[in-house]
């Protein structure tokens, strides 16, 4: 009987062990690039696991994610001679795309040069931001929701911003109109998830727009649970620890307008469908709405900035669905509170952070970051588009976005707040 106990045990370990080294070996580019060789990597002794920190977090970890992490850091020894295709190719200069898209037909690229802009210390700038953030994540009297539960109790729906290179070690949370288009592109050429003719891309703007938001292109975290069942959260966690977080964000107002101007002033037949057609209704009284964009836009039937701020305020939208990620709140898309960026760039100081950044990454010789749009909605304009929005819905849509102005260290708009 004592026997039959022990095979039947030793059965169960058995598998559990294979269950696990399928986990770890299911993704053919999981493992060979868990190590992360940049500038953000931790120091750490020669026994210990490369990105956990010995003591406190090591011992914090469940027995699942150690034994995780160590299966991990075991294979990667075995893969550290395999070399890497893209680390030997240097990604010639862009030349200027043949555009296609209306929007970024609209816009246009700017392709001068920037040499004559004063050098930002960057250092000191992403010290400074993280400590803004850090600071009133832990500052009690400051409160919004969902700033108090923890990763664990993050939905995985919610975690469909975060895309993972796990060539690079590197962990990408895109916020939509803060140039994540482009940000897509050089995470689809860094993790190489998407081919031309069998070849990846090594040119971010080669890469057509609609396979950038094509959402089967990139690993993101929602899509553990298919891949690693209940080990998903262990692996998040470990991926947390061990790759680079970076996120860029932009003045929640100005971010505002950029959405607006993208979604309701261009021809979007799903943004009119969805979203400019209750809007006509409920806030312009009107009825018998064209079933098309192009004969709304034709007969003079436009979504205005009032209608736009008035639906972000009715408190029935969010009754019906979620914000749509356009207009959705920075804390919501991105939970900075709950996960630890190593690095926070802004829209407005756009390309010396990217270049910063891909320099820290050590991936500033395999591509450049494409270069910024001419037409891209400035800070200077938001007088002119809240001067017609009463004080009191201004004060109100202040209130919605508060937590991104102040974790991200963007200033109170007084002139906006203030008769």
């Amino acid at each position: 009987m004592t026997k039959a106990r022990l095979l039947r045990l030793s059965v169960v370990l058995v598998s559990i062990f294979m269950i696990l080294l399928i986990i770890v070996y299911w993704d053919n580019v999981g493992t060979a690039h868990f190590y992360l060789h940049t500038s953000f990597s931790r120091p750490h002794s020669p026994g210990a696991i490369p990105g956990i920190t010995a003591g406190e977090d090591w011992e914090a970890l469940p027995d699942v994610d150690e034994f995780l992490a160590k299966l991990l850091s075991s294979s990667l020894k075995r893969n550290s001679s395999v070399p890497r295709k893209t680390e030997q190719l240097l990604v010639q200069g862009s030349s200027k795309p043949v555009v296609s898209n209306l929007e970024e037909n609209v816009r246009g690229y700017d392709w001068s040069t920037h040499n004559d802009r004063y050098s930002l210390d960057q250092e000191k700038m992403q010290i400074e931001r993280q400590r803004t953030l850090r600071e009133f994540c832990a500052n009690s009297s400051f409160t919004f929701p969902t700033k108090e539960r923890s990763f664990d109790d993050i939905p995985n729906y919610e975690l469909n911003h975060l895309i993972v290179d796990d060539r690079h070690g590197i962990i990408y949370c895109y916020v939509p109109k803060v140039a994540c288009t482009n940000w897509k592109r050089v995470m689809i050429v860094l993790s190489e998830s998407l081919m031309d003719q069998g070849v990846p891309y090594r040119n971010p703007l080669d890469i057509p727009r609609e396979h950038v938001h094509n959402t089967s292109t990139h690993l993101t975290f929602n899509k553990f649970w298919r891949r690693y069942g209940k080990f998903s959260r262990h692996l998040m966690k470990i991926k947390l620890k061990k790759y680079t977080k970076f996120l860029f964000v932009r003045d929640p107002f100005v971010r505002l307008i950029s959405a607006f101007r993208s979604k309701f002033e261009l021809e979007n037949e799903e943004f009119y469908r969805r979203f400019a057609i209750p809007m006509l209704k409920l806030y312009s009284n009107h009825t018998n709405l064209p079933t098309s964009v192009s004969e709304a836009f034709g007969a003079g039937l436009k979504v205005s900035f009032s209608d736009f701020i008035q639906y972000l305020l009715d408190p029935r939208t969010e009754k019906m669905a979620p914000f749509n990620e356009h207009w959705r709140q920075v804390y919501r898309l991105c939970h900075p509170c709950q996960i630890d960026y190593d690095f926070i760039g802004k829209l407005e100081t756009l390309d010396e952070d990217a270049a910063y950044l891909l320099q820290l990454l050590k991936v500033d010789r395999l591509l450049r970051f494409p270069p910024s749009y001419r037409n891209r909605t400035a800070s200077s304009w938001e007088d002119n588009w809240f001067a017609k929005i009463p004080l009191a819905w201004r004060q109100q849509l202040y209130k919605l976005y508060e937590a991104d102005f102040v974790l991200f260290g963007y200033p109170k708009p007084e002139n906006l707040l203030k008769d």
